[in-house]
C-alpha cells in the first residue's frame, strides 16, 4: 500500500513542480515584457492564479507521504518516546479529520461555480478547472492521511518514533 501511495503522490509533486515551474515563467516573462516593451501577458494573472492552485494542492499529498508537514520539536526532547507517539497519533487524525472536512465543505462551492458559470475575470477560464484541482489535491491527501495515521498507531506501540 505504502509503494501505491508513494506512486500516486510522486506524480503529484511532479504536476505541482510542473505548476510552479510555469507560474515562474510566466511572471518573470510578464516582469520582462511589461518592463522592456510595456507589453504585459493579457491574463498573466488569471493564468498564475490556475498554476497557484495547482502548486499548493498537489503538492499536499506528497508533504503528508513524506511527513514534511510543519512541526515543532519542542516536546520531543521533554518526554519520552511513548508520549510523543501519542501526540503524533493525535496530529495524524486532526489531520486526517481537517482533510476530511475539508474535501466534504469544498464540494458545495465547487457545485456553486459550475451552477452559476463562474470564470476567472481575464481568459475566462472555469472555476471548475481550480476546484478540480483544489479537490483533487484533497481527495488524493485523504487515503495518505489515513495511511499516515494507521503507521503512527502502529509506531507508538511498538514504542518507536
Amino acid at each position: 500500500m505504502r509503494a501505491l501511495l508513494a506512486f500516486t503522490t510522486r506524480y503529484t509533486a511532479y504536476g505541482s513542480a510542473l505548476f510552479l515551474a510555469a507560474m515562474m515563467v510566466l511572471t518573470v516573462i510578464d516582469v520582462g515584457l511589461r518592463a522592456t516593451l510595456n507589453l504585459p501577458i493579457t491574463g498573466a494573472y488569471d493564468l498564475v492564479q490556475l498554476c497557484l492552485v495547482g502548486t499548493v494542492f498537489l503538492s499536499i499529498p506528497d508533504v503528508f507521504m513524506r511527513e514534511d508537514n510543519i512541526v515543532i520539536d519542542l516536546i520531543d526532547h521533554v518526554f519520552g518516546p511513548r508520549t510523543v507517539g501519542a501526540l503524533r497519533v493525535i496530529a495524524c487524525a486532526l489531520a486526517f479529520i481537517f482533510l476530511a472536512v475539508l474535501c466534504w465543505r469544498m464540494f458545495a462551492p465547487a457545485f456553486d461555480a459550475i451552477a452559476f458559470n463562474e470564470v476567472s475575470p481575464d481568459l475566462s477560464i472555469s472555476m471548475a478547472v481550480h476546484w478540480t484541482l483544489m479537490i483533487l489535491g484533497i481527495a488524493i491527501a485523504l487515503p495518505v492521511a489515513a495511511f499516515m495515521l494507521i503507521e503512527s498507531i502502529l509506531r507508538m506501540l511498538a514504542g518507536t518514533r
